[in-house]
C-alpha cells in the first residue's frame, strides 16, 4: 500500500471478510481473560463444559448470556455487540487503535485550538476594526453558531450514514475556513469565516469520541479519557503560538487609542490564524489520505450488515498483525439471525434520498429515554453539558481580556498577558493525565473523578476573583485550568460510554449541541457585564460549574468496567 491512500476507493477489507487470511479456529485463538471471563470459565467448568484459555461456542454463548443478564438487555443487536466486544478484546490494542488515538486526538486538539485561538485574538480584532466592547463578543457568538450546527448535524449524520463521513470531512472544513479567516477584510467577514469554521470543528467531539470508543478493547476503555489530553494540548499550542505572534506583531493599547491600528501594524492575529489553519488542514490530510478508517462494526450491526461488521473486525486484526476467531457463522449462531437490510438496488436516486431522509427524526432520541435509569442519566448529563457549555467560555474565552484589564486593576502589556495564558495552559495539561488513572480506581471511577474535579474547578473560579495581584491570578487560574481539564477529560469519555451505539452519535451530538447553544449566551452575558464589573462573568461561570457538580452527584450510571453496547 502506498504512502497516500485513495479515500474514494472501497478497500477489499470493507467489502468481504473472506479476502483476508486472519481467521483461526476458536480452539486455536488467543483469548483475553479478565475478571468477567474468569467467572464464565469457572461456571463452565462446574457445568462440565470444556474450559481453557481458548473459546468454544458453548463458552462464548455462556459469556454473552452472563453479560446480557448483567446489562438487563436481551436483543439480537445487544448479543452481537457483546460478541464484537469480545473479539476486539482478544485482538487487543495494536497499531490500528494507536493510529486512531492520534487521528481522533487531532479533532479534540483542533476544537480547543480554535476556541483558545479566538479567545486570544479578540483584543487584536477589536483594535484593528475599532469594535465596541459590547459588540466584540459577537465574534465568539458567530463561532458558537457554527459549533452548534456542526455538533447537531455531524452527530446525527454519524448514526445515520456512518462514522467515516464525519471523520473524513470535519477537519477539512475547519482547515479551509481557518486559512480564510486570516485574509478577512472586515469584522463581519471575520465573524462569518469563524461561523463556517465552527461547522467543521463542532463535529469533532461528538463523532471522534464515539468512534474511538467503538474500536477500543474493553480493558483499554480508560484510553478514552486519555484521548481528552489532546484537548488541553490544543489550548497549549494555541497559547504558545499567540505568545510568539501577538506581542511582536500587534497594536498596543496606546496605538489603538490614537486610531492608528491598521492591518499593516496588526498582522499578529492573521499570522496566528494562518498557522492554525495550515495545521488543521495538515491534520485533515493525515486523516483523509494517509489512513484508511474502517467503518464502525457497531454501526454495521445496527444496520443489520453483519457481513461488513465481521469484515471490519478482520481488517483491524490484519492491521494489528494478529488473528481473530470471529466469523459470520459464529456471529449469527451465538448472536442470532438478522433480517437482511433493505436493498437499494432498483431504487431511483430520489427514492434513495427519501429513504435516507426518513432516518432523521425524533425516533432517534426515543431509545435514550427507553428505560428510567438511562432517561434520568440522559437528562442529567445533557444538563451538565449545558451548564458547563456556558460556564467554560464565560471564563476562558474572555480570560485574555480579563487579564489585560487585570480584573479591574489596570492594564497589562501584551507580553505579560500571553505569557500568563501560556503558563496556565501548561499547568492545566496534567489534569487529563491524572484523570486517566483515577477513572478506574474503585469507589471513585468516572463519576467520582468528574464530580470532584468539577467541584474544585468551580471553587477556584470564585477564589480567582478575590485579588487583582498578577501572581495570585496566575496561581488560581492555573489551578482552575488543571481541574477543568480533568473534568472535561472524564465528561468527554463518560458521555459516549453511557449511550448505546445505535444512538451514540445522536446522544453525544445533542449533548454537544446543548453545550454550544448555551455557549452562545456566554458572549452576550460577558459583553454586557464586563463594563459593569469584570468579575461578574467569572462569578456566573463558577455558579454554573457548581450546578453541574450537583447534577453529577445524582448520575445513576457508572461506566467503569462496564461493556459498551
Amino acid at each position: 500500500m502506498g504512502f497516500f491512500l485513495n479515500p474514494f476507493s472501497v478497500h477489499n477489507r470493507d467489502r468481504a471478510a473472506g479476502d483476508l487470511d486472519v481467521v483461526v479456529p476458536l480452539d486455536q485463538a488467543h483469548r483475553h481473560v479478565d475478571v468477567g471471563d474468569e467467572k464464565s470459565i469457572s461456571s463452565g467448568a462446574e457445568s462440565g463444559t470444556a474450559c481453557s484459555s481458548h473459546w468454544t461456542l458453548d463458552s462464548l454463548r455462556a459469556a454473552v448470556e452472563t453479560d446480557m443478564a448483567a446489562s438487563g438487555h436481551d436483543a439480537v443487536y445487544d448479543r452481537k455487540s457483546k460478541l464484537v466486544n469480545k473479539a476486539l478484546q482478544d485482538i487487543g490494542m495494536g497499531r490500528y487503535q494507536w493510529a486512531l488515538f492520534c487521528l481522533c486526538g487531532f479533532g479534540w486538539f483542533a476544537d480547543n485550538l480554535w476556541l483558545q485561538g479566538l479567545a486570544v485574538i479578540l483584543t487584536s480584532i477589536q483594535r484593528e476594526f475599532n469594535i465596541a466592547d459590547d459588540h466584540i463578543g459577537y465574534t465568539t457568538t458567530a463561532l458558537f453558531i457554527g459549533l452548534c450546527l456542526g455538533a447537531s448535524v455531524w452527530g446525527i449524520l454519524s448514526d445515520v450514514l456512518g462514522r467515516r463521513i464525519a471523520f473524513n470531512t470535519t477537519l477539512g472544513i475547519a482547515g479551509v475556513f481557518g486559512l480564510a479567516v486570516g485574509g478577512a477584510p472586515t469584522w463581519l467577514a471575520t465573524a462569518a469565516m469563524f461561523a463556517c469554521l465552527g461547522t467543521g470543528v463542532g463535529g469533532n467531539l461528538p463523532v471522534d469520541g464515539a468512534l474511538y470508543l467503538e474500536f477500543l478493547p474493553t480493558a483499554s476503555g480508560n484510553l478514552l479519557t486519555l484521548l481528552s489530553a489532546w484537548w488541553p494540548v490544543g489550548q497549549l499550542v494555541g497559547s504558545l503560538l499567540a505568545w510568539g505572534f501577538l506581542p511582536n506583531y500587534s497594536c498596543s493599547a496606546e496605538v489603538a487609542a490614537a486610531g492608528q491600528c491598521t492591518r499593516e501594524n496588526n498582522m499578529g492575529w492573521r499570522y496566528l490564524t494562518f498557522t492554525m489553519g495550515a495545521m488543521t488542514f495538515l491534520m485533515f490530510i493525515a486523516r483523509f489520505f494517509m489512513f484508511h478508517l474502517f467503518e464502525s462494526p457497531k454501526y454495521y450491526l445496527s444496520r443489520g450488515k453483519d457481513e461488513l461488521a465481521v469484515a471490519a473486525i478482520h481488517g483491524i486484526a490484519a492491521r494489528n498483525g494478529v488473528k481473530t476467531w470471529l466469523t459470520l457463522d459464529i456471529l449469527r449462531e451465538v448472536g442470532g439471525a438478522t433480517e437482511a437490510a433493505a436493498s437499494s438496488a432498483g431504487m431511483s436516486t430520489v427514492q434513495i434520498i427519501k429513504a435516507q431522509l426518513s432516518k432523521f427524526g425524533t425516533h432517534r432520541l426515543a431509545p435514550l429515554f427507553a428505560e428510567r435509569k438511562l432517561a434520568i442519566n440522559t437528562v442529567l448529563i445533557w444538563f451538565c453539558w449545558a451548564t458547563i457549555g456556558m460556564g467554560y467560555p464565560l471564563f476562558n474565552a474572555f480570560l485574555p481580556i480579563y487579564l489585560t484589564r487585570s480584573g479591574g486593576g489596570g492594564s497589562k502589556p501584551n507580553s505579560i498577558v500571553y505569557r500568563n495564558y501560556a503558563i496556565l495552559s501548561i499547568v492545566g495539561l496534567p489534569g487529563s493525565l491524572i484523570a486517566y488513572y483515577t477513572v478506574d480506581i474503585p469507589y471513585i471511577g468516572r463519576k467520582g473523578t468528574m464530580a470532584i474535579s468539577t467541584l474544585l474547578s468551580g471553587i477556584f473560579l470564585f477564589l480567582f476573583t478575590l485579588s487583582t495581584d498578577d501572581n495570585y491570578q496566575l496561581a488560581f487560574s492555573s489551578l482552575e485550568s488543571f481541574f477543568q481539564n480533568a473534568m472535561y477529560g472524564v465528561l468527554y469519555a463518560y458521555t459516549p460510554e453511557v449511550f448505546p451505539a445505535p444512538n451514540r452519535g445522536t446522544g453525544t451530538g445533542v449533548a454537544s449541541l446543548f453545550n454550544r447553544v448555551t455557549g452562545l449566551c456566554a458572549p452576550i452575558i460577558a459583553t454586557n457585564t464586563l463594563g459593569l464589573d469584570p468579575r461578574i462573568p467569572v462569578w456566573i461561570a463558577g455558579a454554573l460549574i457548581l450546578s453541574a457538580f450537583v447534577a453529577m452527584v445524582f448520575l445513576p450510571i457508572e461506566t467503569r468496567g462496564r461493556q459498551k453496547l
